[in-house]
């Protein structure tokens, strides 16, 4: 772009699993060149992730990444660059185990997991939860009392019999008034903060950069991606996404192991596609 130019969009905010990360979390050499076209023109990339600052690390380090982070749901603001946990969010205890009375009043037994808050906060994990997700440093709990011994920042959900969205609805229907949740991909249902979404993660980081939703466009793929994709100003949904998301999106673009976010951005960011 020459220096006359205005940029289309000032703020390129993407999730990380399903959406920038193929399935192996690599980001191909297409989709590295078209971020760095569009950070070359002037615009801004936040990683916006359910994943917290434990979990996400690792990956962001792999990736060379050094920008502002929202992890956590939006619970966790973290500088990558400086391995600095600039803000965090807590789920409160006390309404947690209120909520989760509610939820097994109705449904039955759940299955527990829960993050701790912290830079190198571990994921508890009781009997039956099924626990496949790579990155996660896991810790087994039996009694009760050690999932609520430290702060956390959100909780993990698994029922017997109902699946996902299943679980996500019930779950919403009756402790929908002292939690937030929602469904962050397979086997991951969660319980966070009331209010506690990406987009308020992600307004917060987008104000230290002195940006507004209107400068943004966002790329997702699963319904916790939904509030990001009611603030920003184009919501992009990848051809991999949930129904629920595409069903809000401006547009769905190519699947995330086909580059879907350097198609959206070659477009938008004519230099990416000479690079």
């Amino acid at each position: 772009m020459s220096g006359g130019d205005v940029l289309p969009y000032r703020l390129v905010a993407t999730d990380l699993d399903g959406t920038l990360l193929r399935p192996d979390h690599t980001v191909s050499a297409r989709t590295r060149d078209a971020l760095a076209a569009a950070t070359a023109a002037g615009a801004a990339h936040i990683v916006v992730t359910g994943r917290t600052v434990p979990v996400a690390r690792h990956i962001l380090d792999d990736l060379g990444y050094e920008g502002l982070a929202v992890c956590g749901q939006g619970a966790q603001l973290y500088h990558a660059g400086e391995h600095r946990l600039l803000t965090s969010v807590t789920l409160d205890r006390q309404v947690a185990l209120l909520a989760l009375e509610k939820i097994e009043a109705e449904i039955g037994p759940l299955f527990l997991a829960a993050a701790r808050d912290g830079l190198d906060g571990e994921v508890l994990f009781g009997e039956g939860y099924r626990m496949d997700h790579e990155g996660m440093s896991l810790v087994p709990f039996t009694k009760p009392a050690e999932l609520w011994s430290e702060p956390i920042s959100k909780l993990y959900i698994q029922h017997a019999e109902l699946g996902d969205d299943a679980l996500a609805d019930a779950a919403r229907t009756a402790a929908g008034g002292l939690v937030g949740v929602t469904m962050a991909g397979t086997g991951l249902v969660e319980l966070l903060p009331l209010g506690l979404t990406k987009a308020t993660g992600l307004s917060m980081a987008a104000r230290r950069l002195g940006m507004t939703a209107e400068d943004a466009i966002a790329f997702g793929d699963m319904p916790n991606d939904i509030p990001m994709f009611g603030w920003a100003e184009h919501a992009v949904a990848m051809a991999n996404a949930h129904q629920d998301l595409k069903a809000v999106a401006d547009e769905v673009t190519a699947s995330n192991t086909e580059d879907g976010i350097a198609v959206v951005l070659e477009r938008l960011f004519p230099a990416a596609a000479g690079r």
